[in-house]
């Protein structure tokens, strides 16, 4: 029997072996288990779920990486990493006393579209897909609620990230510094988002809405630390490594580093390609506002484009990650085929050809005329539809070629078993009601 700690609370489960669920004797909660072959595996998933459970969701990831880098059939090793993609925290009920995920890292792609999730699925046993499926549903429907209320939430031209308060609950340096950057902005006619003020008639709301709308608005982040702890702080963290996920992904936007009574080369490993600022240097600010000044101005002298179907790849970042779902689709590697049309269509919503590469990628197809083999026609599928509404006329026609030729070719199948089943029953019988 392995001992293994429940993934929402921490309690210790005793597994039996075979088991693929169980449910905490502490907090009450039905959950999966992953395949346990041993310690050191069981010691790997501790690590990981402790990451997690502490919102360290990037240190998390990397772990569960390991482990599917040793066995890609762990389905709760994909389900994991689903959790961590969307910053899943699980708390504690008041009514019930059971643990309740809630999203910290909201996305625009639903969770039932999350390749890690469908291969949840595909490896996981009948057990364990009852529970991924029920948690789905529960984490969709509050991620709908979060980008309804997203929506609705006006443009930002710059995020602040600092840490708050210090541990002895007390407010930081970065946060007074953080409220003099903040005024000075807004006196420069900036929209900008800090917590401090952005969030303080939001008490006891979610701020995710809020956070993932400025996030993704803002056309610069400015992070703000005195010391290395307060970059790497768990929130301070989980807001500018989804913002440089952003940027990776393709966004338009600017990260900037901004430190004061510590040592440069303190800050985080992931802002060593980023020019950082020194604010105890005379005319920091005014330098900082300067250069924020000119990359609104640039976005904002960006002529208006008009809504166009998008065929081809459209832009040169574009094109480099649609060559690289089409490698991946050649090496059979579907969920990272998936995961970077999901990036195109961050950018570009109405890309044809990153429709049609999920598409290829969910019916296992290497090579686009390999749809032309499928089993059965696939005209209700999602991904289908929207690249047939934005293709070109020449792909449209391909697309549509192929689920006649599925038809056409079952529809002969379908006769030729007719004519075959006939023929042997002819063949074989022996009497004139036989023949008949």
């Amino acid at each position: 029997m392995l001992i293994f700690k429940c993934k929402m609370c921490g309690g210790s489960l005793n597994i039996e072996e075979g088991n693929s669920v169980a449910t905490c004797d502490y907090c009450g909660t039905k959950q999966t288990l992953p395949k346990l072959n041993d310690d050191r595996r069981a010691n790997l998933y501790d690590r990981a779920n402790h990451f997690r459970r502490n919102n360290e969701f990037d240190k998390a990831m990397g772990i569960y990486e390991q482990i599917l880098a040793e066995d890609n059939t762990d389905s709760e090793a994909y389900w994991s990493r689903v959790l961590c993609r969307y910053g899943i925290e699980y708390v504690e009920d008041s009514a019930t006393k059971r643990r309740v995920p809630t999203v910290n890292r909201a996305q625009y792609t639903s969770i039932f579209d999350d390749a890690d999730y469908k291969a949840a699925l595909e490896y996981g046993d009948l057990h364990q897909r009852k529970v991924y499926e029920e948690e789905a549903k529960a984490i969709n429907e509050i991620q709908k609620a979060i980008l309804a209320i997203s929506q609705e939430e006006d443009a930002f031209d710059v995020f602040i990230c600092y840490k708050e308060t210090d541990d002895q609950g007390r407010r930081t340096p970065d946060s007074v510094l953080s409220n003099d950057l903040y005024h000075q902005l807004t006196r420069e006619g900036f929209k900008v988002f800090f917590s401090r003020i952005t969030l303080e008639d939001k008490l006891g709301s979610a701020y995710e809405p809020y956070i993932f709308a400025a996030l993704n608005s803002a056309k610069v982040m400015v992070v703000i630390g005195t010391k290395a702890e307060y970059f790497n702080a768990v929130w301070v963290r989980n807001e500018w490594s989804r913002y440089l996920t952003l940027i990776k992904g393709g966004s338009d936007k600017i990260l900037i580093p901004a430190y004061r009574d510590m040592d440069p080369y303190d800050l985080p490993e992931e802002f060593s390609h980023l020019q950082a600022q020194d604010m105890s240097k005379l005319g920091f600010m005014q330098d900082l506002i300067r250069g924020i000044k000119k990359i609104t101005a640039t976005e904002s002298a960006k002529p208006q484009v008009t809504e166009t179907v998008v065929v081809g790849a459209g832009s040169s970042n574009i094109k480099s990650l649609l060559d690289r779902a089409s490698l991946f689709l050649e090496d059979g590697d579907w969920a990272s085929a998936d995961q970077y049309c999901e990036r195109v269509l961050d950018q570009d919503p109405r890309n044809a050809l990153a429709y049609l590469g999920k598409l290829m990628a969910e019916f296992r197809v290497k090579h686009q005329e390999g749809l032309a083999d499928c089993a059965e026609p696939f005209e209700e599928n999602s991904n289908y539809q929207k690249a047939a509404r934005f293709a070109d006329d020449n792909l449209k026609a391909t697309l549509i070629g192929y689920n006649k030729s599925i038809r056409e070719r079952n529809e002969h199948n379908r006769l030729d078993a007719i004519y075959n089943d006939a023929k042997m029953r002819m063949d074989s019988a022996s009497t004139e009601e036989q023949y008949k």
